[in-house]
Parts: C-alpha cells; sequence; structure tokens
C-alpha cells in the first residue's frame, strides 16, 4: 500500500503543478460559467410558459430533470475529451523520456504501478467533476434541491468518467506518443456509448437484453435519476478492472521484454 501512495502522490503533484491541467480547470471553469445560467435563464422561460400555457410536462418543470440532467450531460461530453489530457501522460510520457524503464526496474509490481497511476487520474477527474457540481450547488440558495438525487447522479458521472479513465489508462500504456493516446482514448470513449446503441437496431429479445446489459446510457440512467442499482455498480467496476488488468499485462509484458 506505501507503494501505491508513493506513486499516487508523485502523479497527483504532477497534475496539480502542471499548468496544462490548471489550463483545463479554467477553461471548464469559463464554460460552465457561460452555459449554466443559460441553463436557468432558458428553464425560468420554461416555467412562465407553463405559468401562462400550461403545456409543459411536470417532469420539465422540475429542475433536476429541467437543468441538472442538462449539466451533466454537458460535463459529460467535456469529460470524453478532458480526461484523455489527463491520462495520456501516465505512460506515454514515462516512455518518451526514458523513465519508464527505471520504473520497470523499481521494487514494485506492475499492479501497484497501474493502481497508482489510476487513483491520481481519478483524483484529478473528482476535482474536475468538482467543479461542475458547484454549480448546482449554489443553486440551493434560491431553489430547493434534492441533495440526494444530485449526489447519486453526480455519482454516476463520477463511475463514468472512472470507466474512461481506465480505458484511457490502458491506451497511454500501448504507445509513447501522447498524440496517439489521446486519439485512441478518445475513440474509446466514443465507441463506448455506441455500443449501447444496438437497442435500437436489434429485433431479437435475446439479443437486445445484451445490448441493454453492455450500454452504459441503461445503467447510468438509474444514477441520474438518483437511484443506486447493484447491476449498475458491477458493470461499471468490471469494466473499470477489466482495462486496469489489460494495462498490469501490457506493463507486465514490457518488463519482461525489458
Amino acid at each position: 500500500m506505501k507503494k501505491i501512495w508513493i506513486i499516487f502522490r508523485k502523479e497527483w503533484h504532477g497534475f496539480l503543478f502542471n499548468p496544462n491541467f490548471l489550463v483545463v480547470c479554467g477553461l471548464i471553469t469559463a464554460v460552465l460559467s457561460w452555459v449554466y445560467p443559460n441553463a436557468l435563464r432558458a428553464f425560468k422561460m420554461q416555467i412562465e410558459t407553463s405559468v401562462y400555457a400550461g403545456s409543459l410536462p411536470q417532469q420539465q418543470l422540475n429542475i433536476h430533470y429541467g437543468v441538472f440532467l442538462r449539466h451533466l450531460s454537458f460535463i459529460n461530453l467535456m469529460l470524453i475529451l478532458i480526461v484523455p489530457a489527463l491520462t495520456m501522460r501516465l505512460f506515454s510520457e514515462e516512455k518518451k523520456m526514458r523513465t519508464f524503464d527505471l520504473l520497470l526496474t523499481s521494487p514494485v509490481t506492475s499492479a501497484q504501478i497501474v493502481i497508482g497511476k489510476y487513483l491520481s487520474a481519478l483524483a484529478a477527474i473528482g476535482a474536475v467533476i468538482f467543479l461542475g457540481f458547484l454549480y448546482p450547488a449554489l443553486t440551493a440558495f434560491f431553489a430547493n434541491i434534492n441533495w440526494m438525487t444530485l449526489i447519486v447522479a453526480f455519482g454516476g458521472i463520477f463511475l463514468v468518467a472512472a470507466v474512461y479513465a481506465a480505458m484511457d489508462l490502458f491506451c497511454s500504456s500501448l504507445t509513447e506518443s501522447a498524440i496517439v493516446s489521446y486519439v485512441m482514448a478518445v475513440v474509446f470513449n466514443i465507441s463506448v456509448w455506441f455500443v449501447g446503441m444496438g437497442v435500437d437496431v436489434v429485433d431479437s429479445p435475446a439479443a437486445r437484453a445484451v445490448f441493454e446489459h453492455i450500454s452504459l446510457n441503461q445503467h447510468l440512467s438509474g444514477f441520474v435519476e438518483g437511484t443506486v442499482r447493484t447491476t449498475g455498480l458491477i458493470f461499471f467496476a468490471s469494466l473499470i478492472f477489466l482495462f486496469c488488468f489489460l494495462s498490469e499485462r501490457v506493463i507486465e509484458a514490457s518488463r519482461w521484454r525489458s
């Protein structure tokens, strides 16, 4: 555990004192500071329309569905591009700078290396998601909020980001080029959403059940509505374990080759 902590601390400090990470956080804050108030104004107009016409469904008049879920969707869209930028350097940069060989010869296992780097990526992603969480949280000053539903919804987004991080860490372990790692990671992040779309294009009940089970959107939908489902937790944990395991195998193979 101590060796994992050392690796985690090294990588976490690398994030904190990396100007690129601070720039990313600044850009996220700037974008959300423009998008979120616009979403609130649109929600206000919906309420006014409902008062005069009474035509909108009640769900759209709920701030969680009318504002927060749109906010979460926008954060998820940004994470598809941001998480690869955070993880692409974890292995690729080490290989490019020739410090990867030193890491392989150090008295740590491949699993400890992967876990330490993965946890540091999760910490950086958690900081980014926390920035996004501040906007709905500040809305509590002038609106009634169901805190538990909001926290569970953001927990679901964090789990999705954790899946991105595991996949993108695997991409970083495959190459010494940060650019190649980034492109591969973005493709992985986008592809994982298209897999679930098979539900809409197949007719067989058995095939639909399979696609529903592997659909990221299906498992996330329960979280964004404030419901924690065991199947969703198992699904996310399985994907995270799979790609972390693949990363560990790549590192171990590199160790044997060296």
